[in-house]
């Protein structure tokens, strides 16, 4: 059985997508139940990039992933076809990336992660917005079976499109937990802290790609507030590279003079991570719309509790080991953050609660779903 996957988000993403389909295709490759996989990128590759993969990278090397996007998604070119590449037939295709590219396969799989840019347009550049309204729902047209990565995602995907129902199959992302557990060693916490210029008081950390919809001048104007009504020492640490439309959220912490409160460290390797969450107090992610959240399972995992928001997956995401707020509510968020910052009960508890429900959540289980889709596009 050829399957042919599209690999590029695993090799261009750094942040949850990536991680997501990275995980999701090295267990397939090492627990492989006999599919003759070849992966796919669009675009260049580097040595390093081919070392780090877990097999063969096919590529077309005279096109840029710029150009092949134009080719195949821009002006609905049907060529270069994958199955060129990958040497003629091709049984099942499994695009991981919200498009379909070209390709004569017998059976199509598309992954679409969220519908952010339906239903929170003002948060992604109007090209892009523009784009994924376009080529979203004729990718979704010409797949034979879709997989959502959470159950949110899926009713989102059958209320838009209700010819879905039946066609698509959850397939949840996971977390690696032998390198996201709790760190308690004093010299590494304060490696890490010097690292990333943390500096010696408490934090609240964040972490994402900065963009509107994680809702990170709320959660500023949330943090300012509790510090003013409450006197707390924290600092919030927002980790993550800029990504667009992000020009707000330094604006909000000039306009509240809070330059020493709020730090952004940039780019966190993923190495630092367990420690940067083991050493916060909590963990916040009262993101607008989220398909997935894996940055909530990964911070329980490491015995962190978190503060979230009660829209979208979040909650099937955090389980017993978040507090709820409302996104859209500076003063949800700030009640939350006092609450997490003041009562050590409440944080031991989520966090006890928050380690249970993030062992579910493994490679294993997630390849089991990602199996179970195949054979439904397969059917």
């Amino acid at each position: 059985m050829k399957l042919v996957i599209d690999y590029t988000p695993a090799v261009r993403q750094t942040a949850g997508i990536g991680r997501i389909i990275r995980g999701q295709i090295n267990e397939l490759v090492q627990k492989n139940p006999g599919y003759d996989i070849r992966l796919f990128v669009a675009g260049k590759v580097t040595p390093e990039q081919r070392a780090a993969a877990p097999l063969s990278l096919h590529t077309f090397p005279r096109f840029s992933e710029r150009n092949l996007t134009r080719i195949w998604h821009r002006l609905n070119i049907p060529a270069p076809r994958l199955e060129w590449l990958t040497g003629g037939g091709v049984d099942l295709f499994h695009a991981t990336d919200f498009v379909m590219a070209p390709v004569s396969a017998n059976r199509k799989l598309l992954t679409v992660h969220d519908l952010a840019f339906m239903r929170y347009p003002q948060a992604a550049m109007p090209s892009l917005h523009h784009y994924l309204n376009v080529v979203v729902p004729r990718s979704i047209s010409r797949a034979d079976h879709l997989i959502a990565d959470s159950h949110n995602t899926a009713l989102d995907l059958e209320s838009t499109w209700p010819q879905l129902e039946g066609r698509i199959s959850v397939v949840q992302g996971a977390v690696d937990l032998c390198a996201f557990h709790s760190v308690s060693d004093v010299e590494a916490l304060d490696d890490t802290r010097q690292k990333y210029a943390i500096g010696d008081r408490p934090y609240i950390f964040a972490l994402s790609t900065l963009e509107p919809r994680k809702n990170y001048p709320r959660l500023i104007r949330a943090y300012h507030a509790a510090r003013r009504d409450s006197g707390l020492p924290h600092r919030l640490v927002i980790g993550g590279k800029k990504g667009w439309l992000f020009d707000e959220i330094f604006a909000t912490v000039r306009e509240l003079g809070m330059e020493e409160d709020v730090h952004f460290p940039g780019f966190v390797d993923d190495a630092d991570l367990p420690a940067l969450y083991s050493g916060a107090e909590f963990f916040a992610y009262p993101s607008l719309y989220e398909g997935f959240g894996l940055p909530i399972i990964e911070a329980l995992a490491c015995g962190t509790p978190v503060l979230t928001s009660d829209n979208s997956c979040l909650p099937e995401a955090g389980g017993e080991g978040a507090l709820y707020v409302d996104a859209e509510s500076v003063e949800s968020i700030a009640e939350g953050i006092v609450r997490l910052a003041t009562q050590p009960e409440l944080r031991a508890g989520l966090a006890a609660a928050g380690e249970v429900h993030a062992r579910s959540f493994t490679w294993s289980r997630s390849l089991g779903q990602l199996l179970e889709a195949y054979e439904q596009a397969l059917a």
